[in-house]
């Protein structure tokens, strides 16, 4: 039976309509659903609508655009004629395709085979990552922890140690919980305030928290011989920044949000550089630096 169920996230609302028994399977949604409302206000106010149909997972007349490619997950970007299309691989086997509206607004994921939910989850942040650009918010490539009430980001290339630093915040800083290790979301609000989400993408680690807590401080990583911060500010602290958000930055529409959200959280928060091993003293390190300048 194909049901229509309705999620918030990063107080964006999102209608995902799918075949119960999939969607039973799929849990990191659980605690991001709200109750149905079919008012028009609130249909005219999603963010967007994905339906999802088992179905043929290529798309005649595709036009390759760009791939990225992370560990066995492989997202293709092109375009049908004027409609935005993905396809999506899970170790090289195509699980489903994505065709949507040119706002991102509106779309339809196929799947076939036993990796829908790969599909459907890299449907979903493929879809909210393009349809909030325009919107002051952005989502992240990294390892969040929350301490004392506020948030921490962790960026870095992938294998730089992201989520082993959350894990030594965690072990060895009192009063830590981590929000999210791969995909958090950031919105910076009307009143010049920003705020750290939970998601329903956390990569490997299953952490699925429906949470939001004030933006502290950013922390980009890097391993080295011994544990040092500084902190990082103009145009290095962008390209940081710019290389750690999911977006097509060649679409002039999305490239324009994206780089206006980029600019208020350089204004309004601090990023940092730190290099450092895998112990405990990097954790105080960065905790003593970053924290002592709220």
């Amino acid at each position: 039976m194909t049901i229509t169920k309705y999620y918030d996230i990063a107080s964006h609302r999102i209608a995902l309509t799918i075949d119960d028994a999939l969607l039973r399977k799929m849990r990191n949604y659980t605690p991001f659903e709200v109750a149905e409302d079919n008012s028009e206000a609130v249909s005219s106010a999603l963010a967007f609508e994905l339906k999802v149909n088992e179905g043929p997972t290529t798309i005649e007349g595709f036009s390759e655009e760009w791939c990225q490619d992370d560990e066995a997950t492989e997202i293709v970007c092109g375009s049908v004629g004027t409609s935005p299309a993905f396809l999506f691989r899970w170790h090289t086997v195509t699980s489903g395709c994505l065709i949507c509206s040119q706002d991102y607004s509106r779309a339809l994921l196929t799947f076939k085979g036993r990796y829908a939910h790969s599909a459907i989850d890299n449907a979903m942040m493929v879809l909210f990552a393009l349809s909030t650009a325009g919107k002051g918010t952005l989502l992240f490539h990294s390892s969040t922890v929350c301490h004392g009430g506020i948030a921490y980001m962790f960026l870095g290339p992938s294998g730089t140690g992201k989520s082993t630093h959350s894990k030594l915040w965690l072990e060895n800083i009192d009063d830590t919980q981590l929000i999210n290790d791969d995909n958090p979301a950031l919105r910076c609000n009307t009143d010049g305030t920003i705020t750290v989400y939970g998601t329903p993408w956390s990569g490997k680690t299953p952490c699925y928290k429906n949470v939001a807590y004030p933006l502290g401080a950013i922390i980009h990583l890097a391993q080295a011989t011994e544990n040092r911060i500084r902190r990082v500010k103009g145009i290095k602290a962008y390209v940081i920044l710019s290389e750690s958000v999911s977006g097509k930055r060649w679409e002039k529409r999305v490239a324009d949000g994206l780089h206006s959200t980029l600019n208020l959280v350089l204004k309004k928060s601090s990023l940092w550089h730190l290099d450092c091993l895998p112990d405990a003293e990097a954790a105080l390190t960065c905790r003593n630096a970053v924290c002592c300048q709220e």
